[in-house]
């Protein structure tokens, strides 16, 4: 990287990289570049930030010269990525006796004097670092109760900043902005901001630019103000006018949710923007539109207008839901501006996570108890919490909650993440609960100012004087801003349209397969609906515990002789053959992957005495026989004793049923429907070879019987499961006796930790907070010790068969980065559970685009 400045004008064609100046100075050079009407700008950069913070002043900063009387300036944040945050911006520097007497001449002295008074407020509190609260109480007692006269409020907060410090305030624009620079450096390397931008996904060393720019006036004789807006909407992406427009106000006034705001376009709701002055709104348009074609991307502009024109002070990225994120991308290629690998990569896998929560039934009864500004789209219901450890407790008893603050702070994030939405009483949509939630994909509904909240009684009072209390249940519509009584019904989202075209281009370029975790027909239906490659998982144990089906096996596990035992077997033998049957009917050829029976058998034992004696009823025994059988499959560690293979070769029966019912439907399905049907049997827990062979040369008799008996072809692999640190280190020989190899790395991972993940929660988010673990590795693949046992199997396997399958299963395989990992390693697919399956089809895409060869 070469010499940069610490401190530049922003001109058309400066190089402003963002991982110097910030991605806020790299697109306000873009703006400049493209001719459009940007006030005055220096950017700071990073090296020159800390400088501040250290007392390392520049002599002569190149904005010196701008700080004249009659000019005021602002400083603005500048992060390398805009989701790390920063210091709000500090408006009106350089505003002094002088300045304002220049002002008054022009905007009046009441205009005047609350711009000195806004600044003096800001000064105050973000750089004196005087109490905010005193502050608040002395402007509620000397303006709002009072006369609201800005001269008067101005000497008020005049004496007090002079009596608080000792000191008159300063005049001097030059000391103004030193002042303000290094307050808001030392925001950033403050240990607060430290946390919440990690949190965030920033490094730890993380610096910041700054913007130093020339305040357009909001607050004039004509049309003047601020605003933020877009022309997408949030939740759909489709185009439209959305945003906010304040008169006589700067910043962030006009979603701060305190009233008198316009919307940007006309709307039945109220006044506007386009109505207010057509001819500022016309020309936003055509600026958006510019500014859409050269960043190739629909963006949100902050804005202010000073007698009816518009000054452009910042371009983002449009705030957009995940079903937004995917419509825009299409359309962005549909116009031309994106080709299909562009857009591809424009979308984050998670943000597909959002298109597939819930929303309100349309045909639901809607009590609609409170409104408020939707904030972060979907729906949820749970009961009504007060308080971000009340969230954690709610959670940790499996019970969803809706929490709900007067408004959020970084102290409540952990809080935000247990709940199933979030409700606050004031903000607006860039306020903290507002941003946070949509980051999480959480329903959000801010600014519900008509409630009465007490947190200390735990209550909301409704405008109609009804009183809810902690613990009763809300249901939010954070798409439409609405708080419903009781538990709404929801439903599943629409995938259609934008949706399956942006999946049908993933397709197109990734070359890892996606394959479904099933265990019924019932889920296969709805894999296949999201067009997965095939059944990756069927974890054939899930289908005993239906209630005929239990009993049955129950049966089997208390046979004494080897006769009872097989007619227990027998019993089962057509309901798993009829499973089978209608999963390979559903996936119609596509591969399926059966897990022969994994769990130990007292899985499917009674676990309380009265279910032990319903048990001993229903099969005539004694209690006392079902208590000594209970206890005689007890294990000390069941999750590593007689589960998987081992179950299948010293009770060879359930292996064999299980093989039977596999080939039997297979041969049902090729007669009466010709299509052609190639399971995958995979054995679970594998350690060593020899377990291979044996369950191996079983499964090639019982094929061999099934194929004489209906005169059918029987095409089918055989594999193995691999979840012990043993068998990847040995996948090279145990690769002699198997087709293909899955990754049971949710096994794998707790074998590989001496972790349990059952147990793994009480300590793990601790865990990652103090950087022992960067993530929990049961969400996201530890690729440094696990992805090495999978690199090593996978270098073994294929050294000794170079056509060997291989693929992961379980939830791994819904994980973006794990994914790009599988993609990296040349697996051939990987398995996850069905909504996770457009995430894993979109990161694969992602993974084949970066990684051509």
């Amino acid at each position: 990287m070469g010499k940069f400045a610490d401190i530049v004008e922003v001109t058309a064609g400066v190089d402003l990289p963002p991982e110097v100046y910030g991605a806020r100075a790299n697109v306000l050079e873009q703006l400049v570049t493209q001719g459009l009407p940007v006030p005055t700008a220096f950017a700071i950069s990073v090296a020159g930030v800390h400088k501040y913070a250290i007392g390392d002043y520049p002599e002569n900063p190149a904005f010196a010269k701008k700080l004249v009387p009659g000019a005021l300036y602002s400083v603005r944040r500048s992060p390398a990525d805009r989701g790390w945050g920063g210091p709000r911006a500090i408006l009106n520097i350089g505003m002094n006796d002088k300045t304002r007497d220049i002002l008054a001449e022009s905007v009046g002295k009441d205009a005047a004097n609350d711009l000195y008074c806004r600044f003096l407020r800001a000064y105050a509190i973000k750089v004196a670092r005087l109490d905010e609260d005193d502050i608040e109480e002395l402007v509620e007692r000397e303006f709002t109760n009072a006369n609201k006269d800005y001269a008067h409020l101005l000497q008020a907060l005049l004496t007090f900043y002079r009596e608080e410090l000792g000191e008159v305030f300063p005049q001097d624009p030059q000391i103004q902005m030193q002042q303000v620079l290094r307050a808001m450096a030392l925001m950033w390397e403050g240990t607060t901001a430290r946390i919440l931008r990690t949190a965030r996904g920033a490094p730890v060393d993380a610096g910041i630019g700054f913007i130093v720019q020339d305040m357009a006036q909001g607050i004039c004789n004509g049309e003047c103000g601020s605003g933020i807006g877009q022309f997408v909407a949030l939740a759909t992406g489709e185009p439209g006018a959305h945003g906010r427009y304040k008169s006589e106000s700067q910043g962030h006034d006009a979603v701060s949710g305190r009233g008198g705001e316009l919307y940007l376009g006309d709307d039945p709701r109220g006044p506007s923007l386009q109505g207010t002055a057509p001819k500022a709104f016309a020309e936003l348009q055509n600026l958006a539109q510019k500014v859409r074609n050269f960043c190739a991307d629909d963006m949100q502009l902050q804005f202010t207008v000073q007698d009816d024109k518009i000054w452009l002070l910042d371009a983002k990225p449009a705030e957009r839901s995940g079903r937004a994120e995917v419509a825009i991308a299409v359309r962005l290629v549909a116009d031309g501006l994106l080709d299909k690998k562009q857009a591809l990569l424009s979308v984050a896998p998670r943000s597909l996570t959002e298109m597939l929560h819930r929303h309100v039934d349309p045909k639901a009864t809607r009590d609609r108890i409170l409104g408020g500004i939707p904030a972060s789209p979907g729906a949820a219901f749970g009961y009504i919490v007060f308080s971000a450890t009340a969230a954690q407790a709610s959670a940790a008893r499996e019970e969803p909650c809706i929490l709900v603050r007067s408004e959020t702070t970084p102290e409540d994030i952990r809080g935000m993440q247990s709940a199933n939405g979030v409700l606050t009483q004031r903000g607006g949509m860039t306020s903290h609960a507002a941003v946070i939630a949509r980051g999480l994909g959480l329903p959000c509904i801010v600014g519900a100012t008509n409630m009465h909240l007490d947190p200390r009684k735990k209550t909301i009072t409704l405008p109609n004087g009804d009183v809810l209390h902690e613990g009763d249940i809300i249901t939010l519509d954070g798409t439409e801003g609405e708080v419903l009584r009781g538990s709404v019904g929801l439903v599943e989202p629409d995938l259609g349209g934008p949706f399956n075209t942006f999946m049908d281009w993933a397709d197109e370029y990734r070359r890892l397969g996606i394959r479904g975790n099933v265990d019924t027909p019932t889920d296969a239906r709805l894999a296949h609906s999201f067009k997965i490659d095939g059944v990756g998982l069927c974890r054939t144990e899930h289908m005993f515990f239906e209630q005929g089906r239990l009993t049955a096996m129950r049966e089997m596990i208390f046979a004494d002789q080897d006769d009872d035992r097989q007619a227990a077997l027998d019993r089962l033998l057509p309901m798993q053959r009829d499973d089978f049957a209608e999963l390979f009917e559903v996936m119609a050829g596509l591969p399926v992957c059966i897990r022969l029976l994994d769990p130990p058998l007292h899985e499917f034992l009674p676990q309380t005495t009265t279910e032990m004696r319903t048990l001993a009823e229903a099969m005539d025994i004694p209690l006392p026989r079902v208590q000594e059988r209970a206890e005689a499959l007890g294990e000390v560690n069941p999750m590593l004793g007689m589960r998987g293979v081992r179950l299948g070769i010293t009770v060879p029966g359930i292996y064999d049923m299980q093989a039977r019912a596999i080939f039997e439907a297979v041969a049902d399905v090729q007669t009466r429907l010709g299509i052609e049907v190639h399971p995958e049997i995979m054995v679970p827990l594998v350690s060593a070879k020899k377990e291979v062979e044996l369950v191996r040369n079983r499964v090639d008799v019982v094929a061999s019987e099934v194929a004489r008996a209906t005169g059918q072809q029987i095409k089918y692999s055989v594999g193995v499961m691999v979840e012990t640190p043993r068998a990847a280190l040995r996948a090279g020989e145990i690769t002699r006796f198997a087709e293909f190899i899955s990754f049971g790395t949710n096994d794998l991972t707790q074998m590989t930790y001496g972790l349990s993940r059952d147990d793994a929660g009480r300590f793990m988010r601790e865990y990652v907070n103090l950087g022992v673990f960067a993530e929990d590795p049961f969400h996201s693949l530890d690729v440094d010790a696990v992805g090495e046992l999978v690199m090593i199997a996978v270098k073994r396997a294929r050294a000794v068969n170079p056509d060997v399958s291989l693929g992961l299963c379980g939830e791994h395989g819904g994980d973006p980065e794990s994914v790009t990992f599988c993609h990296k390693v040349g697996l051939d697919y990987v398995s996850c559970s069905a909504y996770r399956a457009p995430i894993a089809r979109l990161a694969a895409a992602q993974a084949a685009i970066l990684d051509p060869d």
